[in-house]
């Protein structure tokens, strides 16, 4: 799983293994590690929630779906993302969950065997 931060805005990207993880009601956790032992965490869960709603709790952000919401963008080839605000203290907070598609332009370095077929290279 990927995430962007982007000011009041959270955009997390889904290979299959982990949308698949999500279709059976299952988290998806990612960890960065510092230098000193600091970790910086996120996660994307399945809740029984009413909206997609964001909470930072310590050194993680997560990101919760409701069940049916999960289930159905999981299951859906043709549903790509998920998109949500949240109210904040100054404004919205904008959440973005997506299938990550394979890059038309290939990485040196970086496997993308397990990725959604890009839409645009099947035109």
């Amino acid at each position: 799983m990927k995430i962007r931060i982007f000011d009041d805005s959270i955009r997390l990207r889904l290979d299959r293994d982990e949308v698949d993880a999500i279709a059976r009601s299952e988290a998806v956790e990612c960890h960065t590690h510092f230098p000193g032992g600091g970790i910086f965490a996120y996660r994307l869960s399945v809740a029984e929630v009413e909206v997609v709603s964001a909470k930072v709790a310590g050194p993680c952000i997560e990101v919760s779906l409701p069940t049916t919401v999960a289930c159905e963008w999981a299951s859906d080839d043709a549903q790509v993302s998920i998109r949500a605000e949240q109210p904040v203290a100054d404004g919205d907070l904008a959440l973005l969950v997506e299938k990550d598609f394979e890059c038309l332009d290939p990485r040196e370095g970086e496997d993308q065997t397990n990725r959604f077929k890009n839409p645009k290279a099947l035109a």
